[in-house]
């Protein structure tokens, strides 16, 4: 799967993701775009969004996308939280379907 994870989360969130194609939204040059034009782009590149943004999915309409959006909820943005959700993470990826929001 094609993996992008969101300017406000740990980049080294990305090593956990070694099965799939991950990039960050700062790889990609986006770190300046707002919520509503950075997903349409990584709707064209990528099956799924990972944020820490939990205000994301009331803030755009998400199941018009051709994505699939995972909303991570840690206690603080460090490698520990993520590392703790990463069975949860991989399991979620290939079940996720455009559209759907998926809150771990």
């Amino acid at each position: 799967m094609r993996i992008l994870i969101d300017e406000c989360i740990d980049p080294r969130v990305k090593t956990l993701f070694a099965e799939h194609e991950a990039k960050t939204v700062h790889e990609m040059g986006w770190d300046q775009l707002k919520d509503g034009p950075l997903l349409r782009l990584a709707e064209q590149s990528f099956d799924v969004f990972i944020t820490i943004d939990r205000s994301l999915e009331y803030q755009q309409n998400l199941n018009k996308l051709l994505l699939g959006v995972i909303v991570i909820r840690v206690p603080k943005n460090q490698m520990p939280y993520y590392v703790a959700l990463k069975a949860r993470l991989l399991a979620a990826i290939p079940e996720i379907h455009p559209g759907q929001v998926v809150n771990l």
